[in-house]
């Protein structure tokens, strides 16, 4: 579903305000801070700009942010229990501002990581930027989708099937759905006017993923370490338009 150049603008806005939240969620996260703590302020700081957290009370989710930590895929519940030196987290958020959404998660190192898991994030963030670079005008989302498999498998990590990205804009949830995995040249057109997220879950195990008690919470069935990062991308003619790009420390 393409948006027009005002839908665009709108969603671009709200995109500003969850990349500065991004922003200052880095600053917060340490070893002794909690997902609950996080999920506080990002509430407040989203009341202070005239947003709101879409996802609190999405088909009856309590929170405005998803926390999932070490082997939690997405999903998680924030929680009192503080983070520790050498956990990651991603904190995932869904921002509407006007009634227009823009959806970005982040991982997170928690102090000092061990190398095994730097690296790991490091390629989490570039399947996502190799995604990125097929959101083209005459492009299929197979493209974004075959990018993103091959290069985070070449590495040895496993891509996770049953959450994907999807189109976005007065609802969290359109068309098109985007994979992170499958052949190229396959599924939708890309189109001028599309507004996608793209936000590949990696595992550094097997790619099988369960849900916890909860009803929410996925976690890596071998409990290996679990890392997601998304942006909320406009296919433009001049090519893909980052709404949530958090700049350069971001990237």
């Amino acid at each position: 579903m393409s948006k027009s150049s005002e839908g665009i603008r709108h969603i671009r806005t709200a995109g500003r305000i969850l990349a500065a939240c991004h922003r200052e969620i880095r600053k917060r996260i340490r070893p002794g801070v909690s997902t609950w703590d996080i999920d506080q302020w990002v509430e407040s700081y989203l009341k202070r700009h005239g947003a709101t957290p879409e996802q609190k009370g999405y088909m009856g989710y309590p929170y405005a942010t998803c926390a999932s930590i070490n082997d939690e895929v997405c999903h998680g519940f924030p929680r009192k229990t503080p983070l520790s030196e050498g956990d990651i987290v991603t904190i995932d958020m869904v921002v509407n501002y006007n009634g227009w959404l823009a959806d970005s998660a982040w991982t997170y190192p928690v102090g000092v990581i061990s190398e095994a898991a730097q690296r790991f994030l490091e390629v989490t963030k570039e399947s996502l930027y190799r995604g990125i670079a097929q959101a083209q005008v005459g492009n299929r989302v197979g493209d974004i989708s075959h990018a993103i498999q091959t290069f985070a498998e070449s590495k040895g990590y496993g891509v996770v099937r049953p959450f994907i990205g999807h189109g976005i804009g007065q609802r969290i949830h359109e068309e098109p759905e985007v994979p992170h995995y499958g052949p190229p040249h396959q599924g939708p057109l890309l189109k001028e006017g599309m507004v996608i997220t793209i936000e590949p879950m990696l595992t550094l195990g097997n790619h099988h993923v369960t849900i916890a008690a909860d009803g929410w919470t996925a976690k890596t069935v071998d409990g290996s370490l679990a890392a997601q990062y998304e942006h909320t991308i406009a296919i433009t003619k001049d090519g893909p338009e980052i709404l949530t790009d958090q700049g350069e420390a971001g990237a």
